[in-house]
C-alpha cells in the first residue's frame, strides 16, 4: 500500500513554492544537468529515498529526480531544519514527505523508518541515517537496494566502520569526498552560512572578538576563514598536529582547547566527533560566551553536563538559549546545539549547494547503470562526475579552461628530458 505523506500543514504550499523556485532560478548546474544526464530514462521507475536538510535546495534535487522518473520519497536529516512550507510544496508536487519541523525524538524516528519502509533502490544519505537503519532494523529490504551515495563527513566515518564490521551490503559512495563537494560545500559553504546564523541570531559585533574553531578539516578551515574575514582573532584546536601546525602556518592561533576556553568570546565546533566542548571547557569560559555547532550532531557540545552545571536556562532570543551558572556567568548556546547553519538560519548559499547536489544527481545517476558491476563496500566518486560539474559551473560563468597542447601532455607523461 502506498504511504501518504505526513507533513505539517498542506495550506504552507505557496511560500514553500516561491522558496523553490527562487532556488531553481540560481541552480545553473543542476538545470544543466536535468537537461543532459538525468533525462536518459536512467532513472525512470527507480524508488529513490533521501534523507538531507529539508529545506528548498533539497528540495529541487528531489523534484529534478522525480523529473527524472523516478519515485521519490524524503525525510529530514535533523529535526530542527526542516522547513514545513517546503514539505508541503514537494507532496503538492508528487514527493513523498516523511518530514515535520521540531518533532519529538519518537516521530523524527518514525519518519526515518517510513522512508525505509518505501523498499528504496537508490538512497541519497546524510550521516548515514536510512543506511545505517536499514541494515539493522530492515534486512529484508537491504536487497533491493541497489546502491547509496553519503553527503557527510559523519556519515562517511559511519561507512567506514560498517565496511570494516564486513556489515556494508551494497556499493555506496561518498559524495562527500567529491573535489566538487567538500572543498566548496564543506569550507566555503559551511564557513559563509554558518557566520551569517551567529550574526543574525545574536545581532552582536564580532570583529576583535576571540573566535575559538574546533577543528581544522574542510569545515574549520572555513569557519576560520570567515570569521578571520570579518576581523575576528582566530584560534584553532585540533588533536591532528600536522593540521594544526597548517593553521598555525595559516596565520591563526593555535592552542590546546582547555587553555582556549578561558580566552575565547566564541566557539565554533565542527568536527564530527563527540563532546568537543565539554564539563571542563564550561567550567572556565568567560561569562557571554557563544557555543555555535557546524557539525552534523548537537552532541558536539555536551549539552547534558551543561545543563546539569546551570542553575537555570532559558531562551534569551529566538534560537539563543542561556544557561547560568551557580556563579552568575552566562553561557549561550545557538540552535541547541544543531547545526547553527541549517536550524537557525537557510544554510548553505544556493549556488554552492547547486554543486553539491549536482554531486549526488549524478551519484544516483551512476549507480542507476552501474551498481551491478560495483563491488560493497565505499567507492570514491568517478572523477568524470567531479569534471562535469566544474566545466557545467565555469560554463554558466562564460568561462573556458585551458586546454594542454600535446606537447604539453607528452611532457608531463615522460621522464625523459
Amino acid at each position: 500500500m502506498i504511504q501518504e505523506s505526513v507533513i505539517k500543514d498542506p495550506a504552507l504550499a505557496p511560500e514553500g513554492q516561491r522558496k523553490i523556485d527562487w532556488v531553481a532560478q540560481h541552480s545553473p548546474v543542476l538545470n544543466t544537468i536535468s537537461e543532459n544526464q538525468l533525462a536518459d530514462g536512467a532513472l525512470r521507475g527507480r524508488k529513490v529515498a533521501m534523507t538531507i536538510h529539508l529545506e528548498a535546495k533539497t528540495a529541487y534535487l528531489a523534484l529534478l529526480l522525480s523529473r527524472a522518473g523516478a519515485e521519490v520519497t524524503v525525510a529530514g536529516s535533523n529535526p530542527l531544519s526542516t522547513q514545513d512550507d517546503v514539505c508541503a510544496a514537494l507532496a503538492e508536487r508528487g514527493v513523498r514527505v516523511f518530514a515535520t519541523h521540531d518533532p519529538t525524538d519518537e516521530e523524527f524516528e518514525r519518519y526515518l523508518q517510513r522512508t525505509i519502509e518505501s523498499g528504496p533502490e537508490i538512497i541519497v544519505d546524510d550521516g548515514a541515517e536510512l543506511v545505517g537503519r536499514l541494515v539493522e532494523h530492515h534486512p529484508q529490504l537491504v536487497g533491493n537496494v541497489v546502491g547509496a551515495s553519503e553527503e557527510t563527513t559523519t556519515g562517511i566515518l559511519k561507512l567506514k566502520a560498517m565496511e570494516e564490521e564486513g556489515v556494508l551490503p551494497f556499493p555506496v559512495l561518498a559524495a562527500n569526498d567529491a573535489r566538487m563537494k567538500h572543498l566548496f560545500d564543506n569550507r566555503y559553504g559551511t564557513g559563509h552560512s554558518s557566520l551569517v546564523a551567529l550574526l543574525s541570531n545574536t545581532n552582536l559585533f564580532i570583529s576583535g572578538k576571540a573566535v575559538v574553531v574546533m577543528g581544522f578539516g574542510w569545515v574549520g578551515r572555513g569557519l576560520a576563514k570567515y570569521a578571520d574575514g570579518l576581523g575576528a582573532r582566530v584560534i584553532v584546536c585540533e588533536p591532528d598536529p600536522v593540521k594544526l601546525l597548517e593553521a598555525y602556518a595559516e596565520g591563526y592561533e593555535v592552542m590546546n582547547s582547555i587553555e582556549a576556553a578561558g580566552v575565547g568570546d566564541v566557539f565554533l565546533t565542527g568536527t564530527g566527533n563527540l563532546k568537543v566542548l565539554a564539563r571542563e571547557h564550561f567550567e572556565r569560559m568567560k561569562d557571554g560566551a557563544l557555543l555555535a555547532n557546524a557539525g552534523h550532531y548537537d552532541h558536539e557540545f555536551d549539552l547534558a553536563a551543561l545543563g546539569e552545571m546551570s542553575s537555570s536556562s532559558r531562551e534569551v532570543r529566538k534560537n539563543v538559549t542561556e544557561y547560568e551558572l551557580p556563579d552568575g556567568r552566562r553561557l549561550h548556546v545557538l540552535a541547541r546545539g544543531r547545526l547553527v547553519n541549517i536550524a537557525a538560519a537557510d544554510g548553505h548559499p544556493v549556488e554552492i549547494m547547486d554543486l553539491t547536489f549536482a554531486v549526488q544527481a549524478l551519484a544516483a545517476h551512476h549507480l542507476a547503470k552501474n551498481a551491478a558491476a560495483m563491488e560493497p563496500g565505499l567507492h570514491t566518486i568517478p572523477a568524470e562526475i567531479d569534471d562535469l560539474v566544474a566545466r557545467a559551473k565555469l560554463a554558466s560563468l562564460g568561462v573556458e579552461p585551458e586546454e594542454l597542447t600535446e606537447e604539453q601532455i607528452s611532457y608531463q607523461k615522460s621522464w625523459r628530458w
